[in-house]
Order: structure tokens, then sequence, then C-alpha cells
């Protein structure tokens, strides 16, 4: 009987203590989750309206940062589970400060690629390079073709990106060379019209400002764009086209819905104009001629 009373006596004492440490600390981590995904969800909530590029470009630095604390509080309140509750135990926590000195020693070695995460994690957030909800190219160590995607996560660690095709890409910060931000502060929608070289490209021009004014009047497509799309004239020239390039200055990020409504819109404007966005076809090569019968005499 001693021995199970002393276990029920140390389970009604420093088990329970340590029971409720490891409830606090959950409940604790849950909470500054639950918050932050209140306070980001505040973010995106203020991003529209007003001055609607200077907020997106604070939302996404916001959204971003208000993730990597979140992360560092829960990284904190485990870490410091755990100290008490190898205090409770009865493990000396202050005999632990040499080992663990020498274990970080060899850690810090071991775990150098980790340790390079999440210092370029760091920076990465704090020179605002990207952010939640900006579309980038990235490329890593080893070549091969970048990773293109939306932002969704960006911790100390990580990057985590969503695909055109709805995969999840995530890549160690630490591995990361090069970073092709595609929506910072404004974005550029291109638009290449190409037209057969017999048509009239003065005409083609006066119908491509018209639909770039007509775009920007329109009260859907005027939220996306900065200012009146323009057209920046003959861009190429082939053998049998010429391509006019349109330029429109959109959001972050919206350069391919508004690429995409501007092309719908040149096709419409072409077709009651009576052009076509397709070189004619080549004219066959004429039949060779019969030979006459006094030559083939």
């Amino acid at each position: 009987m001693g021995p199970l009373t002393d276990l029920l006596d140390w389970l009604a004492g420093r088990g329970l203590e340590i029971v409720l440490i490891i409830l606090g600390s959950v409940l604790l981590a849950r909470f500054i989750t639950w918050v932050g995904g209140r306070i980001t969800a505040r973010i995106d909530a203020r991003s529209t309206g007003g001055d609607v590029l200077v907020r997106s470009e604070a939302a996404k630095h916001r959204h971003s940062l208000t993730q990597v604390i979140t992360w560092s509080l829960i990284v904190l309140v485990y870490a410091v589970a755990v100290f008490y509750v190898l205090d409770k135990l009865g493990v000396p926590v202050t005999g632990l400060v040499a080992p663990a000195t020498v274990i970080g020693v060899g850690l810090g070695f071991g775990a150098q690629r980790i340790v390079g995460d999440v210092l370029a994690g760091f920076f990465l957030i704090t020179e605002r390079q990207y952010g939640f909800g900006d579309v980038v190219s990235i490329q890593v160590v080893g070549g091969g073709d970048p990773a293109d995607g939306t932002v969704e996560d960006v911790t100390l660690r990580v990057t985590r990106l969503r695909s055109a095709d709805g995969e999840v890409i995530t890549l160690p910060n630490g591995q990361i060379v090069k970073v092709v931000n595609l929506s910072r502060d404004w974005a550029r929608a291109v638009v290449d019209v190409p037209v057969p070289t017999t048509a009239d490209v003065t005409r083609v021009n006066e119908i491509l400002r018209d639909v770039g004014r007509q775009a920007f009047a329109d009260a859907g497509l005027r939220r996306l764009l900065l200012d009146e799309p323009s057209v920046m004239g003959v861009e190429s020239i082939d053998l049998e086209q010429v391509n006019v390039r349109v330029v429109a200055r959109t959001l972050p990020g919206r350069q391919f819905e508004v690429g995409r409504d501007l092309r719908a819109r040149i096709v419409l404007a072409f077709r009651r104009a009576g052009l076509t966005l397709t070189p004619a076809p080549p004219p066959e090569p004429a039949a060779p001629a019969a030979p006459s019968k006094q030559g083939a005499q």
C-alpha cells in the first residue's frame, strides 16, 4: 500500500499540476491561433476600399507578420511548458544548462540548414520581399524550373505556395536564391494583338485605344486598373503578321484577370470592325503547266 499511496499522492499533487500545465499550454496555443486568425481576417476585410493599392501592400505585410508572430508565440508557449513540466518532474533544469550547451553546439552543426532557413525567413519578412497573397516565381538551389504560385503561408522556416493547378508547394526559405514578385506595388497586363501585315496599323491603333477607353470606363474593370490602358504600337514584325502591344497597369496580382478581359474586348471590337486577328493564309502554289504537244514531240 505504501508505493500505491505515494503514487496517488504524486498524481494528486505534482501529477495534477503537470496535467494542468500541459492542458493550459494547449489551450493557450489554441487561443493564440484563434486570435491570429481573427487578426488576419480583419486585415483581409480592411484591405478593400479607399486606396486599394496602398492598403493591399500593407495588408500583405501585416498578414505575414501576424503569421510569424503567432508561430513564434506558440513555440514559446510550448517551450516554457516543457521547462515547467521538467521542473515538476524533479529534473534539475539549471543542471541541464551545460549539457544543453553541448547539445546545442552539436545541433548547430547538424542543423545548419534549419538555422539558415530561419535566418532567411527573418530577412524575407523584414525586407518585405513578398507576403501573403503575392503572386511569385521562386527559384531554389539546384536550378530546375521555378516554383510559380500564390503565397498562402510564410513562416520563419518555410514558404507555401498554391500553384495555378491547386497544388501546394512548400519551399525552405534557406533554399531560395531568386524571387520574382509579380504583384509588388502594381502589376502590368500585356496583350500582344497579332494582325495581318495587310491591315491598316493606324486603324488598328484607333480600335485598340477605343477598347482601352471603354475598359477604363467600365465600373467593373475600373476598380482593377490604375490608369487607362495604352497602346504601345507595333512590337514585332513577322512575314505574315505584326504584333501590336497594349499594356495596362493593374492592382497587384490582377493582371491576368485584366488581360483576359482586354483580349475578349479586342476580339469583339475587331469583329465589329470587320478585321481579323489571324493572318491571311498564304496563296497556294500554282499548278505546273502541262507540257505542250509540240514540246512533247
